[in-house]
């Protein structure tokens, strides 16, 4: 089977980025998938995650943020050239390949995919909530984007979501979809955390999703309480990057640390006792699963809708209703008191990690790929 994979580019080192190359990786070794990937906008920059040979990356190099180096008309003129030079390029490479189905990870690629496809099933892989436009602060332009977008997911053959919840949305706008979990980056160390450092994770990006403002709020209450614990953020640079810096940089000596990412995030899990997640929405969120693998109880608001499936509520970690800070900072500092009890929580956490196991995730996409019908995805 030959599979063709469409993305923008594999450049950051992003929890899509790294699902994608895993992905990609076992379906070609694993399965002997002729597995291909697409990007638009590589250009001269590195994979940060190690690809298999037996994936084969070409790189149309459309490049379009080029675009921004003008204003106005200008720039409205070149997005549109280099928009027509993507589905040029795109079409020629699905017209050499024939691939047996095609693959969209990013929603905005989708309508190009669907229009060079020529009978090629599309499947869409969504990695974001069908709703979450409604957490776009520029909201009009957004809901115009994707009203445009959606009219092609009602075309695809199939929509794949992370989550039972989300999968309901999306039956909304195409009767095809199925709920599929992220394949897990799991702890294979054999080393876990017995959480007795007095050591608080969060791993994230700096942007609205994350809500660093509502952790800070948490914070400065606990440390209230608990003066001698540290709290430790790896974060990628978001759109919020310099507000929310200016944010901790005000909230004063709280006893916060803040890094970047790094490939040895395992060995910080294993370093710390609990890990903290105050997103606003979730796809899925790889760093559940990841930190539960290390042995950490995870504390997290109940918010759409990657944690509920993940957390188990009062077995391995505490879900949050209503975004309610009060109850986390009682759920919080009730984990900081007992040591016995993140223990406990840590090894069912161990346990039910071990889902998200990519040998137990990919034979669902083994299946759904060599059930799809070949059928024209236009009709």
């Amino acid at each position: 089977m030959r599979i063709l994979y469409v993305n923008d580019a594999l450049i950051i080192w992003g929890g899509l980025e790294r699902i994608l190359v895993e992905k990609m990786n076992y379906l070609a070794d694993t399965y002997g998938y002729d597995v291909h990937m697409v990007t638009v906008d590589q250009g001269s920059h590195p994979i940060p995650f190690p690809l298999s040979p037996n994936v084969h990356l070409q790189d149309l190099n459309v490049l379009f943020q080029q675009q921004y180096r003008y204003k106005g008309l200008k720039r409205w003129l070149m997005r549109w050239r280099l928009q027509r030079s993507f589905n040029a390029e795109l079409k020629k490479f699905v017209d050499k390949i024939r691939p047996d189905v095609l693959i969209c990870v990013r929603m905005h690629l989708l309508p190009t995919m669907m229009r060079v496809a020529n009978g090629i099933p599309v499947i869409v892989e969504s990695h974001s909530l069908c709703k979450s436009y409604l957490y776009d602060h520029d909201r009009l332009l957004q809901r115009l984007k994707v009203r445009y977008q959606r009219w092609f997911v009602r075309k695809a053959q199939m929509v794949v979501a992370l989550t039972e919840g989300d999968a309901s949305e999306w039956k909304n706008l195409n009767k095809n979809v199925c709920s599929i979990p992220n394949i897990v980056h799991l702890n294979e160390t054999g080393r876990y955390s017995d959480c007795s450092a007095k050591r608080v994770i969060f791993v994230g990006r700096f942007s609205r999703q994350k809500d660093i403002g509502s952790l800070t709020k948490i914070w400065v209450r606990v440390h209230n309480v608990h003066p001698d614990w540290e709290l430790c953020i790896f974060a990628g640079h978001g759109e919020l990057y310099e507000e929310c810096m200016a944010l901790l940089g005000e909230a004063g000596d709280l006893n916060i640390s803040v890094h970047e990412p790094t490939l040895d995030i395992f060995e910080q899990y294993q370093n710390s006792s609990i890990l903290l997640s105050t997103s606003e929405y979730e796809p899925f969120g790889l760093v559940l699963p990841e930190a539960m693998s290390c042995g950490l109880p995870v504390v997290a608001f109940d918010c759409p809708y990657g944690p509920a499936d993940i957390i188990s509520d009062g077995v391995d970690g505490f879900l949050i209703k209503d975004r309610n800070i009060d109850v986390y900072v009682e759920k919080l500092c009730m984990l900081m008191d007992d040591q016995q009890l993140r223990q406990t929580m840590g090894e069912a956490g161990i346990r039910s990690s071990r889902r998200y196991e990519a040998d137990r995730i990919m034979p669902q996409w083994k299946r759904l790929l060599e059930d799809l019908p070949k059928k024209d995805c236009l009709n």
